[in-house]
């Protein structure tokens, strides 16, 4: 898998490709590409951002890795997409209509390269796609799991 394919079905431009393939253990949905992490074109990738160090620290990675390795993460069985292909300042600026499909396209995901979880970084994540509040944890009946967000600018909010 090179850096600029994918495997995501029907995959929404966005300034940030999606990271995706067979045989994996958790896909990571975050809420959208930020200015910094469209520019790098890399998840994740404001300094400030704790989730490259978050990923390590929970053991899902044998070591930490950089937002510009983010196809390493590949060979750990992840992989990593958002809800919405918009790049802005904030979640805060989306729209209904940027998660338009989202819920269907992760279920096309889940049905195609069939990872043993969906977890949605940030609770906006999940109520984008889903439209309501989601529950902390494991979701009785799904392959999906909300947990809280990494982005240094709501961590003062959540």
């Amino acid at each position: 898998m090179t850096p600029r394919s994918s495997q995501s079905p029907k995959q929404p431009e966005s300034a940030i490709p999606d990271v995706l393939g067979p045989d994996l253990r958790v896909v990571f949905c975050g809420i959208n590409p930020g200015r910094v992490s469209a520019a790098a074109g890399a998840h994740f990738a404001n300094p400030r951002n704790d989730f490259w160090r978050l990923l390590h620290a929970a053991g899902f990675t044998r070591r930490l890795l950089t937002p510009a390795e983010q196809f390493e993460l590949l060979q750990e069985g992840i992989g990593v997409t958002n809800a919405a292909a918009r790049t802005t300042r904030g979640s805060g600026d989306l729209r209904k209509s940027d998660f338009a499909d989202t819920a269907e396209r992760l279920e096309r995901i889940a049905a195609t390269l069939r990872p043993a979880w969906i977890a949605f970084v940030g609770k906006e994540a999940y109520r984008g796609t889903f439209g309501e509040r989601p529950r902390l944890g494991d979701i009785p009946g799904q392959c999906s799991r909300a947990m809280g967000r990494t982005s240094p600018l709501v961590r003062r909010a959540d």
